[in-house]
């Protein structure tokens, strides 16, 4: 390796900063780590490795980075809170939290230390102490965006639903939700009698699955009631109850009192678990139907399993709540039981590149939209799904299902349990450590074969 200068090295060193503030990855992380061969020793570029590892979910990665610029200099406040973050991201919250009290006693008005110890807290099931120390945090700050948003989503996993809701709206003002532009007033919680509405998509496709059940309590309010949906969802939602129309795209001649978005459902009756209504009813089109009913006609006397192992790539926590197809191969040698891929999507590549699609039958690259997943989840026996659109589809559509969990999930799933209100049919399996999805498929299995002996005696 060419010896360089400490001129040399400066403006490598520029350079890779330079790079990566262009969002050049490739260059930045080839001069970060070729300048970091002759300077081991400089906490700044570790921890803008370390960042750049993050930023490309590479977290194994970002977590040496930044270990290594702690232990070079560990005062350093950019350095702590980048450490602090990537420990969180990993599931190491007590570390994470410890580092963010450290900085608190440097600057003790940073909001962001003490949003992100709240979030610590709710994502170790300890939603007591996270509202207490966020409410405690919102007392100081009464305007920060991210407090109040991380204290919304420790009510709503503690159930405590309207306070939750509440404050929830802050994601608007955080980088949780996206700007909507809509030539109509938004919702402000006020009264929607004799309104007319149009209810629009936000965030994922499962988030829209779980909260249409909302839409006939709106539906008695409101004097009429529009829905927009995505191309993936229009005909899964055709037959959905509270709704005058839907539809892709809304008239420019239409003229609405408010808009509000499907995560803006629940804040129309919500309070306790008891107001939880039915999953909404989902429509299985005929055409979808007789194609689900030949992929399956040669495999009539075996116990069926649709499989699903990553949600979007897109969502920037996939990766924790996805695992790789290669987990279910474990199952496809069990008697009696024929797997299907009911995935659609990048990473169905490497399925189809190692051979898998030999053992488990793909049946959802050709699906035209959710509808035809829909419609082969009721050819099923059984679901087995990540944490995606397709758990919300089949515990709608009352298929049993069995949602594979990480350690710190979605609100509503919440940290305990087996069971919740939101889909009778659906079972929780939960990570007991963080990234051990291993330990998931162990519990996984012998549930399996229960099942099959069961199904078999039934026969």
């Amino acid at each position: 390796m060419q010896t360089l200068s400490n001129d040399q090295l400066a403006a490598l060193r520029h350079g890779a900063i330079n790079a990566h503030q262009k969002g050049d990855i490739k260059a930045a992380q080839d001069a970060y780590c070729r300048y970091l061969s002759a300077r081991p020793k400089d906490a700044g570029i570790w921890t803008n490795l370390g960042a750049l590892y993050r930023s490309t979910e590479r977290h194994d990665q970002a977590l040496r980075a930044q270990r290594r610029a702690y232990a070079v200099q560990p005062e350093m406040a950019g350095v702590r809170n980048n450490l602090a973050n990537i420990l969180n991201d990993v599931g190491f919250h007590k570390e994470s939290i410890a580092l963010r009290h450290e900085i608190l006693e440097q600057t003790p008005n940073d909001t962001q230390q003490k949003a992100l110890i709240g979030k610590s807290l709710r994502s170790l099931g300890r939603y007591s102490d996270a509202i207490t120390h966020l409410e405690a945090a919102l007392g100081m700050h009464p305007d920060d965006a991210e407090i109040k948003l991380q204290l919304g989503f420790a009510q709503l996993a503690d159930r405590q639903f309207e306070a939750g809701l509440q404050n929830y709206e802050a994601r608007w003002d955080t980088a949780e939700a996206k700007p909507i532009s809509i030539p109509y007033p938004k919702w402000d919680g006020g009264d929607l009698t004799g309104k007319k509405v149009l209810v629009v998509p936000e965030q994922g496709f499962g988030d829209a699955v779980l909260m249409m059940r909302f839409l006939p309590q709106l539906r008695e309010i409101a004097g009429r009631v529009h829905v927009m949906a995505e191309k993936p969802m229009a005909r899964l939602f055709e037959t959905a109850e509270g709704i005058d129309w839907i539809g892709k795209v809304v008239s420019k001649d239409e003229k609405f009192d408010v808009w509000m978005t499907v995560m803006d459902l629940p804040r129309v009756g919500l309070k306790t678990v008891g107001d939880i209504p039915p999953p909404t009813r989902l429509n299985t089109p005929t055409d979808a139907k007789h194609r689900a009913a030949q992929i399956v006609a040669p495999y009539k006397d075996v116990f069926k399993v649709g499989i699903v192992w990553s949600g979007s790539v897109t969502f920037k926590g996939n990766s924790f709540r996805s695992f790789g197809h290669q987990e279910f191969l474990r199952l496809v040698d069990l008697d009696d039981v024929q797997l299907f891929s009911l995935y659609k999507g990048p990473a169905l590549e490497a399925f189809q590149a190692d051979g898998s699609a030999a053992f488990i039958v793909d049946a959802a690259s050709t699906d035209r939209d959710f509808a035809d997943c829909a419609a082969m989840m009721q050819d099923m026996d059984l679901v087995i799904t990540s944490d995606t659109a397709t758990a919300h589809i089949a515990g709608s559509l009352g298929v049993p299902v069995w949602t594979l969990l990480h350690w710190d999930p979605f609100w509503f799933f919440g940290h305990t349990g087996d069971t919740m209100p939101w889909y009778p049919s659906m079972r929780l399996f939960r990570q007991t450590a963080p990234h051990d999805w291993g330990s998931v498929f162990d519990q996984v299995q012998p549930e399996l074969i229960k099942c099959i002996k069961d199904w078999k005696k039934e026969r």
